[in-house]
């Protein structure tokens, strides 16, 4: 992989550089980082170089470690599935990949079982596969790379914003216009660290744009449809909140979690509905619609106006 340091891009240290510019973590980055797996202009560097404008950045990515993750029996709902790419539908409750609390029984382990050694390698062996995510409490559609040419691909589509991902949510409360965009940067809430926030300024936010058009209003709620521009951690959940409209069920950013298990719902009722992308190496179009889970739809015939 190769990256040259565009003009306004200088005197950023390496491993968030190479993390923003790919879909790469910057732990990930720095792991390639000390294995000398990463140059610029043909010289290894360190985590602390700062970029200058024209740098050429060359990534070699090692070939995949076997992993230590354990595959698990664990039923898929697979959409589609091709030499190439597998889509998913993920149920509420499931987290993606093994972490700090959550070792096992997650998709990850599911995926294991299910394609063995047919997943990517780029994000490491704890994370085979996965090009992005979406919470542990959202339910929905979600793409696997089962090669590192297709991983880098689709990387590059969630990158240039070509990547179609639009979501449902229950919303609380009546949004005064019926479709618009929320545009406010997110970064790490300086308050509280496990949660993300709208930050009108300083170098820790970025940049967020969140699509929307209400779908249908409910009692006292409304069912919402949100299309992503960009990808940020918690996006519709930070942008719901930040507009005086979170999303029912969300445990960080309202107070509704407890209302929400009545219906069924162990978090924010969040749905990842359709998602578009150009095939990989087909170069085709590629679209899916996953449609509403029981709790869902549970919600909104009990609370029709």
């Amino acid at each position: 992989m190769e990256i040259i340091v565009q003009a306004g891009e200088s005197s950023k240290r390496i491993d968030s550089y190479i993390a923003e510019r790919s879909d790469l973590t910057r732990s990930a980055v720095v792991n390639l980082l000390e294995k000398g797996n990463i140059t610029v202009n043909g010289n290894v560097v360190g985590k602390n170089y700062k970029t200058k404008e024209s740098d050429i950045i060359q990534i070699t990515i090692p070939d995949p470690v076997k992993t230590e993750v354990e595959a698990q029996d664990i039923p898929l709902d697979v959409i589609f599935e091709d030499d190439d790419v597998i889509v998913v539908n993920k149920p509420q409750g499931m987290v993606v990949h093994p972490a700090a609390g959550n070792p096992d029984n997650t998709l990850v382990n599911a995926l294991l079982s299910h394609c063995g050694d047919s997943l990517s390698g780029i994000n490491g062996v704890v994370r085979p596969g996965i090009v992005h995510r979406i919470d542990k409490d959202t339910s929905g559609l979600l793409m696997v790379a089962k090669n590192d040419i297709a991983h880098i691909a689709l990387a590059d589509q969630i990158k240039e914003h070509s990547f179609l991902r639009i979501y449902n949510a229950i919303v609380v409360g009546h949004l005064k216009q019926s479709e618009g965009t929320i545009s406010a940067p997110i970064g790490r809430s300086p308050s509280d660290r496990k949660k993300m926030s709208v930050i009108l300024s300083g170098k820790n936010a970025r940049e967020a744009v969140t699509h929307y058009k209400v779908i249908q209003e409910l009692k006292g709620f409304s069912l919402v449809e949100f299309k992503l521009e960009t990808g940020r951690t918690h996006q519709i959940r930070v942008h719901s909140a930040y507009v005086g409209h979170p999303v029912f069920g969300d445990p960080v950013y309202s107070k509704t979690s407890e209302q929400a298990l009545k219906y069924g719902s162990n978090g924010q009722m969040l749905h990842a509905k359709k998602l578009g992308f150009v095939h990989p190496t087909k170069g085709e179009w590629l679209e899916f619609d996953s449609p509403l889970p029981e709790y869902f739809t549970k919600f909104i015939d009990k609370n029709k106006q």
